[in-house]
């Protein structure tokens, strides 16, 4: 659309209540006009309830959020059940921590509740560090109520009066806008002091982040609510029994908190007919890479890789041909072909080498590299390993030194085998779920492509054609025309040859960096 159709939108849909026809999308198969998105192919198999009002209410107004059904639940809560009753509900919807470890909530909560102390606390990681992940950023951005709503109803459960919303700095719309919703639901009476007259009391803090990848395991986010170093510890004891402050703190993210208030309003049977046996429910998911279709989407458990990627997605782009997928992000491993009929749920993905993680999907295809896909991943966790334990440490760059040697064709046939034992050594060996799943891409890429890299260290080639100093740049002489475009552009003065002459490469001054690839009209260059 563009600004010009502003006029016909406000006269033809929000006055007449019609729409505006030159402007329905076309389905891209048959050229067809689509009135409803539920004809649309990227929304046909998606249950939204996490994001259920993203897009539909105001942020901002919280009039909005109550018109649908919003702290209809926490009303309910307070004045009709229990904590017992709402914790019994949520353990019987079947709702696992979609923060990754997939913990059953309502035995979280359960536990929180049973530890007798004064003082509790309810945490909200929405620390979000996976790179590509944007499932809880766009929560708080475009339903921030709900999540206030559902920490509160935990508050309720487990004894707690104080919540606290762990949040990276690097949100300035997602803070923004809770700031706003938790004035708003202050002002209705909604958080605070004796809330809807009920002698139930719950009020929620922000707390900054770093932008720190171990945050998100649920000890360093705590150590770094506290004012220390964002290092995770030893557990037991959980932060069940002692978190914040030494106090029982219950901890779940952002779209874990997020369903709560439907499960209480539609109830547990509702919930737990959606999904598999043991995930139930829906899961967010940031799909990305080189599919048509990116962006959030929120799926029924049990949905295959293949539904997700090809019926969603709609499919790879420019035609290439689908290699691998991502599930999990640094903490994941890379599926193939023959992984694409498995239905996503926690347990299933784990038995295929990767994990749901907090929701990242990376798709790739024959162009990736997967030897350097594991090196990318793997530099990102060097960079976001908190140093306290010895295996993640040192483990991982040892891990990155072996993945660099091969990426450049100096590795051997025993780099590989060293590759695989180490990875194993730092799971077994590790402090925490960062340091225990880093070598997770490694292990999978192994696995699955274990030709990818025999064909570095065997033959100094990359498959993908993406390891620059596995490349080389040739002149065809029956191509070249010696119009010097090559010679002019080479930023190193690799190329030499005169006018209307084949021109020659230099390969112990080329830098591998495609300009005179990119530039030769004639194709008379080719990558080697």
């Amino acid at each position: 659309m563009r600004p010009s159709d502003a006029v016909d939108i406000v006269n033809e849909h929000v006055v007449k209540g019609r729409p505006v026809k030159r402007l329905l999308y076309k389905n891209p198969k048959n050229d067809y006009s689509v009135t409803t998105t539920s004809n649309i192919d990227f929304y046909k198999k998606q249950i939204r309830i996490a994001l259920r009002n993203c897009g539909f209410v105001d942020p901002e107004n919280i009039v909005e959020y109550i018109a649908r059904d919003g702290y209809e639940a926490l009303g309910k809560c307070i004045s009709e059940l229990s904590p017992e009753e709402v914790i019994a509900t949520v353990k019987d919807s079947g709702l696992r921590g979609r923060g990754g470890g997939g913990f059953p909530t309502g035995l979280k909560w359960e536990i929180t509740r049973n530890v007798e102390n004064e003082q509790k606390y309810v945490v909200c990681n929405a620390d979000e560090g996976d790179p590509g992940a944007f499932m809880d950023r766009s929560i708080l951005e475009g339903d921030p109520h709900t999540v206030i709503e559902a920490m509160s109803i935990c508050g309720y459960c487990i004894g707690a009066d104080t919540g606290l919303v762990y949040i990276r700095a690097e949100y300035p719309l997602a803070i923004s806008r809770l700031k706003t919703a938790l004035a708003q639901a202050r002002e209705y009476g909604l958080l605070g002091e004796d809330i809807l007259g009920s002698g139930f009391s719950f009020d929620i803090e922000i707390r900054y982040g770093a932008g720190a990848f171990v945050c998100g395991e649920e000890t360093a986010l705590i150590h770094s609510m506290e004012g220390h170093r964002g290092e995770p510890t030893f557990k037991p004891p959980f932060p069940s029994v002692s978190g914040y402050m030494g106090k029982p703190t219950n901890v779940n993210n952002v779209e874990t908190f997020a369903n709560i208030p439907v499960i209480i309003n539609k109830g547990a049977e509702w919930f737990s007919k959606i999904g598999t046996e043991k995930s139930k429910g829906t899961k967010v998911f940031a799909l990305a890479g080189k599919v048509n279709n990116v962006g959030l989407i929120e799926v029924p458990m049990g949905i295959t890789l293949r539904e997700v990627i090809f019926d969603i997605g709609g499919g790879i782009r420019n035609g290439r041909k689908f290699k691998s997928v991502q599930t999990g992000g640094p903490s994941g491993g890379c599926l193939t072909e023959k992984d694409l009929d498995t239905p996503i749920d926690y347990d299933n993905l784990i038995a295929a080498g990767s994990m749901m993680g907090s929701g990242g999907m990376i798709v790739m295809d024959e162009d990736d590299c997967m030897v350097s896909i594991a090196k990318f991943y793997l530099e990102f966790t060097l960079d976001e390993s908190c140093g306290k334990c010895t295996p993640c440490r040192i483990g991982n760059k040892r891990l990155h030194e072996i993945l660099n040697k091969i990426t450049k064709g100096e590795g051997t046939e025993e780099d590989l085998e060293r590759l695989s034992v180490l990875s194993n050594v730092i799971k077994d060996t590790s402090l925490c779920g960062l340091g225990q799943t880093s070598p997770n891409p490694v292990l999978s890429t192994l696995q699955n492509f274990y030709d990818e890299y025999k064909a570095h260290v065997t033959e100094g080639a990359c498959p993908a054609g993406q390891c620059k100093d596995l490349l080389k740049y040739e002149i065809i002489p029956d191509l070249c025309t010696g119009c010097t475009l090559c010679f002019r552009n080479c930023p190193v003065g690799a190329i030499s040859g005169e006018r209307k002459s084949v021109h020659y490469i230099d390969q112990s001054l080329c830098i591998k960096c495609g300009v005179c690839y990119d530039k030769c009209k004639f194709k008379a260059i080719r990558i080697a």
